[in-house]
């Protein structure tokens, strides 16, 4: 446990800090339009590749971890590949194409360019190291092949002063990598879908699943937009700020339910209540933490993100704590006790209605002028879910344990 706990917490680290050894470089040689065009293709193509890893981040680890065998392993991943690349046919090109008109003149190519080589990480195998609770797959497979392609993209990029270097470099890593755990975990398996109708069943039945993703990237991106368009400049950049410490502590509770999917979720278990209780009290005494620490250590340390960013505050470090705090609490009821139940459409109507009231109060809070309540609105919809998806997941639990009662 204590060993995946580590791989699941340094690879999501280094995963998260890559961005910041080139983002300088390109800023210095494209200057603000080019800059501005390729952090719009990177988003756009982050947004890509959720469309296209749908569900397969959430079912598709219940799936590998609750395997018997290598063989039914390999044709889960398999399924995967080719409902994703069915997917990848239209995402990816109509991703380009918004990508090519939000960019700046001059600089279309290189951002449709980056929206492309961040759209192929939805292809990624990484959440197959999840669910079979081996993050030295996600290592090899994921972060270090991307990480890789950004070292060796920095000489090239100052080499030729141009940004082309990296998006090739990232998609050349990304189809190698790809191929490599092909090769090793799903020999002969076909990636095409020869019979599309199938494939098309596939994505149908993970609808609920991708509707989830989506629905949660919604209102948790929205804090910032809402409160820069409702709000004035001075009210808004300590939000901003205290967004960012926010997004860079969530790896934590990302790190912590990677670690304890696969664990809780094995087959073979003697005593899965155990696990699932011990996950539960992690997430929760991660939440406390997380609290504790962007309340006293936030405000000093966010003038170390920008020299030009507005300090949080405390009041909004409170806000944007508890949200953390109800979004790790929640996260074990939902990773390992619902959706491996099936309870997906549940979790669904839970998510959406969570947002709503979220997507609710940050706007009537920032009409209004209340710079805190736009913070205070991410906390109620991450508390809202919490509320709604405690009383299933506890019969669950419960469903659980006489399970093994009997088995016993």
């Amino acid at each position: 446990m204590l060993t995946r706990l580590a791989g699941f917490t340094l690879l999501p680290l280094l995963a998260l800090v890559m961005p910041f050894l080139l983002m300088p470089i390109i800023g210095l040689l494209v200057g603000p339009e080019g800059w501005s065009s390729a952090i719009a293709g990177q988003s756009i193509g982050t947004i890509a590749s959720v469309l296209v890893l749908w569900g397969w981040n959430v079912d598709g680890t219940v799936q590998i971890a609750q395997a018997a065998t290598e063989d039914a392993r390999a044709e889960v991943y398999a399924r995967s590949m080719r409902t994703r690349l069915l997917l990848s046919v239209v995402v990816l090109p109509a991703a380009v194409v918004v990508a090519a008109l939000v960019a700046r003149p001059g600089f279309v190519d290189e951002a449709a360019a980056m929206t492309l080589a961040y759209g192929l990480l939805g292809l990624s195998p990484a959440w197959y190291g999840i669910g079979a609770g081996r993050p030295l797959l996600l290592g090899l497979y994921d972060t270090l092949p991307r990480f890789a392609a950004t070292v060796a993209s920095a000489p090239l990029l100052l080499a030729t002063r141009s940004l082309w270097p990296f998006p090739l470099l990232m998609a050349a890593s990304t189809a190698v990598a790809l191929g490599l755990f092909q090769r090793r975990f799903a020999p002969g398996r076909p990636w095409f879908p020869r019979r599309v109708g199938q494939a098309l069943a596939d994505l149908a039945g993970q609808r609920h699943t991708a509707g989830i993703n989506l629905a949660g990237q919604v209102y948790a991106q929205t804090p910032t937009p809402i409160a820069t368009a409702t709000l004035p400049a001075l009210a808004s950049g300590p939000l901003a700020t205290t967004d960012a410490l926010y997004r860079l502590g969530l790896f934590s509770a990302v790190a912590l339910g990677n670690a304890f999917q696969g664990w809780t979720l094995e087959p073979g278990v003697a005593d899965r209540r155990r696990r699932h209780l011990a996950a539960i009290a992690a997430h929760a005494a991660l939440g406390v933490a997380g609290v504790v620490v962007l309340v006293v250590l936030g405000p000093p340390i966010s003038p170390l993100l920008s020299a030009d960013a507005a300090p949080a505050t405390a009041t909004l470090c409170l806000a944007y704590g508890l949200a953390f705090a109800f979004l790790s609490a929640a996260t074990p009821l939902i990773r390992n006790l619902l959706i491996p139940a099936g309870r997906q459409p549940l979790v669904l109507r839970a998510t959406v209605a969570a947002a709503l009231l979220g997507l609710g109060v940050m706007l009537g809070s920032g009409l209004a002028g209340w710079v805190e309540g736009v913070a205070f609105g991410m906390a109620a919809s991450e508390l809202a879910m919490l509320l709604m998806l405690t009383p299933p997941a506890l019969r669950v639990l419960r469903s659980i344990g006489a399970e093994s009662g009997r088995e016993s």
